[in-house]
């Protein structure tokens, strides 16, 4: 068995004690925060369009022109964020999602709507992966120990869904100001994507409390990451590439469409839904920490991925939503084990000062394939069928984990090394 010890680097953002603490307190509300927006985006985006009677194809390519946005991002912050400064580049990233919210907000054109999903990266997803991700990320884990890294990123992906749990739940705010107010539905979206741009601003005060010890100096300029990191990174983000690629086939705005248009769910009913899976995806963050303890990180990835995919398959061929809702919400329970469990592992087995490079290297490789998958997945339901995206995305998917297991099992984090904790 292959193990990394990775050495403490000066070039990490470290401070006292009282400054790591509130830097992390700060990242978890942040995250909290952009994840309320993201949400509620990732149900309302693909309802709006579907308002704006745009058509499969066009919805399919909108909110990949978001999600390319955001890999365009991704690509800024990978590789000029430390040098620009954490704080700034979070805070700016903050700025374009609203503004590019509020554009959307008053579109009705195929062609405006993608410029202004590309400029504010509108995140179709449903969750968050966007650029402010990366440097969270790597800041992070200078916020704790090794062998607390793992639980920290776990309550981090849980106030993430936390949030996302939230948002969704607020996509149901159309069907309410319909009711309320008597405004026709068209103008009840617009109002809920003005709402998301509003929410996009909020982490903007999270990110005012992170102190200076955040920040990065680069004395000798670029950082570059050593062989054995840059080989580690080429493999796995070759095999994040395959997952992503099928996760963006599935991404929450089109999975939201395929309701609506298979079994004709209401648009609050879709929204009580992805309320509950986010809340099911929260609980499951800390479940595959307390499991990594005990069988390892890449094990509880591949482990409790596969299954989700296999419940996805039956999502595709259920005869009724309330059957499909509760298989997706079983599905929901472990498809996002791998994800704390993921982004703790790339963490561990790169040097500290190489964090910022691999968090966005694999952001970047996600993201591109997501950016690409939309609009795949929007021919598919409109040329073939609504259900083909779950299936071919669910064969995907197991492919990886399989793939993943072979490539890295032998390979183990810091804390892995020697045995694994009882």
């Amino acid at each position: 068995m292959q193990t990394l010890s990775a050495t403490r680097s000066t070039i990490g953002a470290t401070g006292t004690e009282e400054e790591r603490s509130r830097n992390r307190r700060s990242l978890y509300a942040s995250a909290f925060l952009r994840s309320l927006a993201t949400g509620l985006l990732g149900v309302e985006l693909g309802l709006y369009l579907s308002q704006l009677e745009l058509g499969a194809a066009a919805i399919g390519a909108v909110i990949a022109a978001g999600l390319l946005g955001a890999a365009f991002a991704a690509l800024v912050v990978t590789m000029f964020g430390d040098r620009l400064g954490r704080r700034a580049t979070l805070a700016t990233l903050c700025v374009l999602g609203a503004g590019g919210a509020a554009a959307a907000a008053v579109g009705s054109e195929a062609v405006p709507m993608g410029a202004a999903a590309f400029a504010g990266m509108l995140n179709g997803m449903g969750r968050d992966r966007g650029a402010s991700l990366i440097l969270e990320q790597a800041i992070l884990p200078d916020t704790t120990t090794a062998a607390r890294r793992t639980s920290a990123i776990a309550w981090y992906n849980v106030l993430q869904d936390i949030g996302h749990a939230l948002g969704s739940l607020a996509a149901a705010l159309p069907t309410l100001l319909v009711g309320w107010t008597a405004a026709a539905p068209l103008t009840a979206h617009r109002w809920t994507m003005a709402a998301a741009a509003v929410l996009t601003l909020a982490p903007l005060f999270a990110i005012a409390r992170l102190s200076r010890s955040v920040e990065v100096s680069q004395p000798n300029g670029r950082v570059r990451l050593t062989p054995e990191s840059r080989r580690i990174l080429v493999r796995i983000s070759a095999l994040f590439s395959i997952d992503s690629l099928a996760g963006g086939l599935l991404v929450t705005s089109l999975l939201a469409y395929f309701f609506f248009e298979r079994f004709g769910a209401s648009e609050a009913a879709i929204a009580g839904l992805f309320f509950g899976a986010r809340v099911l995806n929260a609980f499951s963050h800390l479940g595959a920490a307390w499991l990594a303890r005990r069988i390892g990180l890449v094990n509880t990835m591949v482990f409790t991925h596969i299954p989700s995919s296999l419940l996805l398959v039956t999502v595709a061929v259920a005869p009724s939503f309330e059957i499909a809702a509760l298989l997706f919400l079983l599905r929901e329970g472990l498809v996002e084990m791998d994800v704390p469990t993921r982004q703790s592992y790339v963490l561990a087995v790169v040097k500290p000062h190489e964090r910022t490079i691999a968090s966005g290297v694999t952001s970047l490789v996600r993201m591109g394939a997501w950016a690409v998958a939309p609009t795949l997945a929007g021919l598919f339901m409109q040329s073939s069928s609504l259900m083909m995206p779950l299936m071919v995305g669910a064969a995907m998917k197991i492919a990886y984990d399989l793939m993943l297991w072979r490539e890295f099992r032998a390979i183990v984090p810091p804390e892995e090394e020697g045995r694994l904790t009882a």
